[in-house]
């Protein structure tokens, strides 16, 4: 069997072509679709994702500014920020990074974000809304994994999907996005996690598996069954004696896989670039509600 590899770059580029003249006909009218990034400290990685949010709103023509803590900040000092920026009616969206240091509580914070400008949609109000099948901002991450499935044409409706971590950013909502009667949802979902006693048992029986448990290679190729797709949202930084010290490996053993899967995405490429994506498509929604808000005064 040759096993298709699930790229993001294709799916994100015809989202972000489609999402061109929506955020022309907003500017038409003197809104621009922007974004407020909120980053504490100074995590590398953090900073790297931050910059590559500017870049993609910038490159769309939409506004991103990003505001910069320090690493001793006290929770009000963010809370104060959160309330300017929730008030503040040329933002659509607002978006914390995380992880925060650790004096930082962050449901605290997450919750302070305007449930109108989440557009993470990870404050409860969302994640609510997203449960009872009539979401207002879907997390970025399995809205992506969502379009990558609808853009490869894999079907949802009626087959087992399995996901493997159950975090808020990526397990939960992603469980509950495929058991809906959606487009690409009405599956039966199984959620395994670090208490499930024989994860190979359910992955066997997967027609989807969804990888998300932030473990490298944790899934092979005798875990699962001819014709699965697979879904690697894991991104893992394994050390190695290359050049740059470490290579990126997702939480699929891609190698072992191959043959046996009828598709998987690659790490990195596959879902990684959604992310970014999925935020611009939830930054514009907003500024497209804002829109209908001006019309009715």
């Amino acid at each position: 069997m040759d096993t298709l590899l699930l790229k993001g770059k294709p799916v994100s580029d015809s989202i972000r072509l489609a999402l061109e003249p929506r955020v022309q006909s907003l500017k038409e009218i003197g809104i621009i679709p922007k974004l407020a990034a909120v980053i504490v400290g100074d995590d590398p990685a953090s900073q790297v994702y931050v910059r590559n949010k500017a870049r993609a709103f910038e490159n769309l023509q939409c506004e991103s500014d990003t505001h910069r803590l320090d690493t001793d900040i006290t929770v009000e000092e963010v809370l104060t920020l959160l309330d300017t920026l929730n008030n503040d009616a040329a933002v659509h969206g607002i978006l914390v990074q995380l992880p925060l240091p650790t004096q930082l509580d962050s449901k605290t914070i997450l919750h302070a974000v305007s449930p109108k400008k989440d557009v993470d949609g990870f404050h409860p109000e969302n994640l609510g809304l997203l449960l009872e099948g009539n979401p207002n901002f879907i997390p970025c991450t399995p809205y992506g994994v969502l379009e990558i499935l609808k853009y490869y044409e894999i079907p949802v409706s009626g087959r087992h999907a399995v996901i493997v971590g159950r975090s808020n950013i990526v397990g939960k909502p992603m469980f509950a996005l495929l058991a809906q009667k959606f487009e690409m949802g009405n599956a039966t979902v199984t959620i395994c996690h670090t208490g499930t006693k024989d994860l190979a048992a359910h992955t066997e029986r997967a027609d989807i598996i969804i990888a998300a448990a932030g473990a490298p290679n944790m899934i092979t190729g005798n875990m699962i069954k001819e014709g699965v797709d697979i879904i690697d949202v894991g991104i893992n930084r394994v050390e190695d004696d290359s050049e740059k010290g470490y290579t990126l490996v997702g939480d699929v053993n891609r190698e072992s896989v191959m043959g046996i899967a009828n598709s998987v995405t690659p790490v990195p490429g596959g879902v990684g670039p959604m992310t970014i994506t999925m935020l611009l498509v939830n930054t514009v929604n907003s500024a497209e509600k804002c829109r209908k808000l001006i019309a009715c005064h």
